[in-house]
Parts: structure tokens; sequence; C-alpha cells
């Protein structure tokens, strides 16, 4: 049986264009075999003409037999029919196994990343563009976040680990407000900007992780419950599905959403990464932004652009420190098309350390989730889609915290988050 979700990549675009699937294959450090998919399709394409020639004969005979006066004649082509319909039945179990293993190799088509996306590894060999806010060193030894937020009482890793095992954690005090005062501020800014906001479903369906890519590659990075419903690791999953099966018109695009849940990701090969603080976990809360726009691809780079513009601008707002990288190909996801990653400096650790993800994907989510529009013209097209990070917590709070520090180990509030905490010092004493 044929799945119930549109495929990544026009079959056709794919057997016309071979060279680029093998190119994006190559650029991604993805391992796809195209030509074994064209195999298995030519072989798909061929049953499904024997079939339906079979069936075209079955159709023929049940309109003749009614007419056919002669009892032997008749029953000549019932008997031819019998043999007709078993050969169609293997057709059909033929069918069924070639369509499954091509199902399958559809999911791991990589999309074509745009032409600007540089070569490249790994993250190491992302390519910063921009880069905003004060890195010299203070005249003092910065503490880590987690030195900090001890200190101060902001957080209690001991009962986080005792009561959620190993990266549990429980926010305290003025970091649980500072948190819901950057949500706060963030749907603020978005919906001034004509957003929707939507506080989303943190459990959803497996057709909405097919959907928007993060199955079949992602599995093991999912937690999955005894209902068979699975956790989202990002608001982008169920807002993406918000719209399956749907055709919109065009005069209502983009669709532009705020969506805020929280998220939970195993980190499968995170071991041994980040385990002191709370900067990598098994669960966060994040702020999203997602776009389905028209299927024009001058379109989706607008849209990128700004909706990355978008989290710079939060991110000034709360005066840390911060550059813009674009991915390089070792660096994109199955998905993507081209991605910018935001990352914040930390003064702890002399670096930059990435909290924003913005990327674009043209059809490669709403044709999976079959979520199209009726063009102006009256055709229908597969929309395309667009997602970022607003902001993320406690990542953005890591951050945060870090860049205010003062030589005594208290903390400045940002000036735009003093009006939701009542203080502009964060101290031992208050």
């Amino acid at each position: 049986m044929i799945c119930y979700y549109i495929i990544m990549l026009d079959i056709k675009f794919i057997r016309e264009n071979p060279d680029l699937i093998k190119e994006a294959a190559r650029k991604k450090h993805i391992d796809f075999d195209v030509e074994k998919l064209l195999q298995i399709d030519e072989e798909r394409r061929k049953i499904l003409a024997e079939a339906e020639d079979l069936r075209a004969k079955q159709n023929s005979a049940s309109e003749q037999i009614p007419q056919i006066k002669e009892d032997s004649e008749r029953q000549k082509l019932i008997a031819e029919m019998k043999i007709v319909k078993e050969e169609l039945s293997g057709e059909e179990d033929r069918l069924k196994v070639i369509v499954k293993e091509w199902e399958s190799l559809m999911l791991d088509v990589p999309n074509v990343p745009d032409p600007s996306v540089p070569e490249g590894n790994s993250d190491l060999d992302n390519r910063e563009i921009r880069k905003w806010g004060d890195v010299s060193a203070p005249d003092f030894e910065p503490k880590s976040h987690i030195e900090l937020m001890e200190n101060l009482g902001l957080v209690d890793l001991e009962r986080g680990a005792k009561v959620a095992g190993f990266r549990g954690y429980f926010l305290k005090g003025d970091a649980a407000l500072m948190s819901l005062a950057i949500w706060q501020l963030a749907f603020e800014m978005w919906v001034k900007k004509g957003f929707v906001p939507l506080i989303a479903p943190s459990l959803v369906r497996e057709e909405g992780l097919i959907g928007s890519g993060w199955f079949p590659q992602g599995k093991e990075e999912v937690y999955k419950t005894q209902d068979d419903l699975y956790l989202a690791g990002t608001a982008e999953v169920p807002v993406m599905a918000f719209h399956r099966e749907e055709i919109l018109d065009e005069k209502e695009l983009p669709k532009k959403y705020i969506a805020f849940s929280p998220c939970y990701r195993r980190e499968i090969g995170s071991y041994g990464k980040d385990t002191k603080g709370i900067f990598r976990l098994h669960e966060f809360a994040k702020v999203e932004q997602v776009i389905l726009c028209v299927a024009d691809h001058e379109e989706s780079v607008k849209w990128h652009e700004e909706i990355t513009k978008n989290s710079e601008e939060i991110m000034r707002a709360l005066g840390i420190p911060h550059r813009v990288v674009v991915n390089c190909g070792g660096d994109l996801k199955l998905a993507n098309v081209k991605t910018y990653d935001i990352e914040a400096w930390i003064p702890s650790e002399h670096r930059y350390r990435e909290t924003h993800s913005s990327s674009y994907f043209h059809d490669f989510q709403t044709r999976r989730l079959d979520i199209r529009y009726r063009g102006n013209d009256g055709k229908v097209r597969f929309c395309h889609s667009l997602n970022n990070t607003a902001i993320a917590t406690p990542r953005a709070l890591i951050a945060l915290l870090e860049n205010n520090q003062q030589k005594d180990g208290s903390i400045r509030v940002p000036e735009i988050l003093v009006k939701y905490l009542g203080k502009e010092i964060i101290s031992a004493e208050n």
C-alpha cells in the first residue's frame, strides 16, 4: 500500500536531474545511491503499467461477458479472466514490495542546497558573515553560567538529577522569572511583526515528524510514548503539521506563526559533551518562527533573511553579543536548502555557541505534509516553508547571564526585561 504522505522531491525532477541529486548528497556528506533509486523506480513503473494493462483487460471482459450469447465463448472468457485475476494479484503483491523499497529510498533523498552554501565537513567549517556586540574581556575573570546561577540560587542541578535523571534541572527564582520574561518579550516583538501566536502541542503523531523531515533519519533523537505518539523536539513539527492536507489560497500567504513549546531531545551521540551546566539538555523551551509562503525561490530567500534578522533583533534587545554564520554543506540536514546559525558569545568559554538555527526548505516539507495553495492563476502548487528559533531557553539565559555579570558576581538585568522582573540587579541580597 502506498503511504499516506507525499514524497519529498518530485520523482520526475529526480529522473531528469540525477547528477544534481548526486551533487547534493556529496555536498551534504550524505550516503545516498540515486542510481539504485532510479532502478527501483523503473521497476515500479513497469509493474504499475503491467498491472494497469491487466486491470484494463478485466474491465473490458466485465463489459463483454454479459453480452456474449454463446455459453462456451462466455465460459472461455471467464476462464481467461481467472488467469488474469491471478496474474494481477501477483503483480499487486510485487508492487507492494517494490513500492515499500521505493518509498524508503525517496525518504532519504537529500534536498538540493543553494549554490551559495559553502563546502565543508562540519560546523567547524561554517562561515561567519556578520557579528554584533562587544566581546572584549572584562577587567575580571568571568564566571561560568553554572557558577553564577549556583551562587545566586538560580538553579538546582542535584534535585533536578534526582527528579529527572541525567541533565535534569530546576530553574529557580529570578532565573525562572527571567525565562518567562524572555518568552513574553519574544511574543510581543513578533506579534507586532504580524505573526500569529500559538502554543503548540508537545505530543505529535509520526506523520508530523516524517513530514517536517525529522524522520526517518532522526528517530533515535526523539522520545516515543506508549501510545505511539512522540515528544516534539521543536515547535516546528506541530506547527508545520497545522496545515497538513490543506489547500490554502494565495491571498492567505504568507502564513506567519510564532509558537511556544516545551522541547524534548534524547541527545544521542552527545555523551561527554557539555555535561556541566544547562547548555545541552533533554528538555528545554523554545519560541519558534514558522512561515509558509508562495512557491518562489526569491520569496523564500527574502523571508529567510527576514526571520534571521528578527532573531538578531531580540539578541540585540537583550544585549547579547552574537554572530551569524552560514552553514556549510556538511552541517546541513537532509531537508535544508540553506541554514544560518546565530551563535551567542559565552565569556567564560571565550567562544561563540549556537542559540538559533534559521532555515528554508522550498517544498521539501510541504510535499510530505501535502500543504498546497491555489494561486491567483487557478493552479495548485506546494507552498514553501521556513523556520527559525525566535529564542530558546535556557541557552539564551546562559548567554544573557554571563554577558551581564558584574565583578561582584551579581547580574545586571537588561533594560528591556526590567519591567518583567521588577528589578535592575540580581544579587544574593535580593
